[in-house]
C-alpha cells in the first residue's frame, strides 16, 4: 500500500510504544504516533498532555495542548506543576516525545534559536517543557525530518541534552543511541568517529531509502550499524487507521 515519507515516520515512532506505557506526549505527529499506538497494539497507554490532562483518549487529533477533547476524555485533569514535579520529576513517565530545529550526534537538541542567540537569525518556541523531558523519562521518543540543516554537526543552541535511552524517527530512518538497541550488540555498531557510546547510530532505513541518502542528508560522518535492517513498511491496517485519525 503506497505511503508518505511523514506516514512511515508516524508508524515507526507509534511501533516503539508498548502496551501500558505513560506516556508524555506533544501536538503534531507525536500525538498523531500515539494515538495511533493507542488505537492499534497499545490500547492501555497512558497519555499524559502538558496542560495536565493525564489519561486522555481523544476521539480526534487534537489542534493544541488546550484542546478540550483532551480533557473531556480524560482520566483526569491536574494543575501543570503536577504534571511536572509529581509524574516527571517522579519518575512516572515511561516514554517522552520530543522535537526539534536541531539534533547533533549525540542527541541533543536545538528548540531555542537558529544563529547567534543575541541576534538569531530565527527565534524558536523555546525549552518549554522538553530539558525536563529529555533527562526524566524513561524512555525519549524524538521525531525530526532529517536534512543537513536539522542534522547538524555543531547545535546553535543546546536547549535538551540527549537522553540515555533515545531513539531518533526520521523521514529516512531509525537511528538510537550506540549500544541501547537490546536487539543489536555495542561491538557491531561501527561507523561515524571511533565508538562514542553516546553517538547516534542508523539501525533502520525506511523503505527506498539507501544508506548513502541518510549520509548526504546528515551535517557529520554518520554511524550505520553494520547490521542496518529495512523498517518493515506500513501494513493496511496501521494506513488505513492513520488516515482516519488524519481526516476527523
Amino acid at each position: 500500500m503506497a505511503h508518505s515519507a511523514d506516514e512511515m515516520m508516524t508508524v515507526a515512532a507509534a511501533r516503539e510504544l508498548r502496551d501500558g506505557e505513560v506516556c508524555f506526549v506533544g501536538i503534531g505527529l507525536p500525538s498523531t504516533a500515539a494515538n495511533l499506538a493507542r488505537g492499534r497494539h497499545a490500547p492501555g497507554v497512558v497519555l499524559i498532555y502538558e496542560s495536565g490532562t493525564i489519561g486522555s483518549k481523544p476521539t480526534r487529533l487534537p489542534l493544541s495542548i488546550g484542546d478540550g477533547d483532551l480533557a473531556e476524555t480524560a482520566d483526569s485533569v491536574v494543575p501543570v506543576p503536577e504534571i511536572f514535579n509529581y509524574w516527571l520529576q517522579g519518575g512516572r513517565i515511561d516514554v517522552g516525545f520530543l522535537g526539534a530545529a536541531q539534533i547533533d550526534r549525540r542527541g541533543n537538541l536545538n528548540s531555542t534559536v537558529i544563529g547567534p542567540y543575541d541576534s538569531p537569525k530565527v527565534r524558536l518556541p523555546g525549552a518549554g517543557g522538553a530539558p525536563e523531558i529529555a533527562a526524566l523519562a524513561g524512555r525519549v521518543i524524538t521525531i525530526i525530518r532529517q536534512s543537513p540543516r536539522t542534522f547538524v554537526g555543531e547545535l546553535d543552541f543546546k536547549t535538551s541534552l540527549g537522553a540515555d535511552d533515545q531513539v531518533v524517527i526520521t523521514d529516512l530512518g531509525v537511528l538510537r543511541r550506540r549500544g541501547s538497541d537490546p536487539k543489536r550488540s555495542a561491538s557491531t555498531r561501527r561507523g561515524g568517529r571511533g565508538s562514542d557510546p553516546l553517538e547516534l547510530v542508523l539501525t533502520d532505513l525506511h523503505p527506498g531509502v539507501t544508506a548513502d541518502q541518510a549520509r548526504e542528508e546528515t551535517g557529520w560522518e554518520l554511524a550505520i550499524a553494520d547490521d542496518a535492517g529495512a523498517t518493515e513498511p506500513p501494513t493496511e491496517d496501521e494506513l488505513s487507521l492513520l488516515r482516519e485519525l488524519q481526516a476527523a
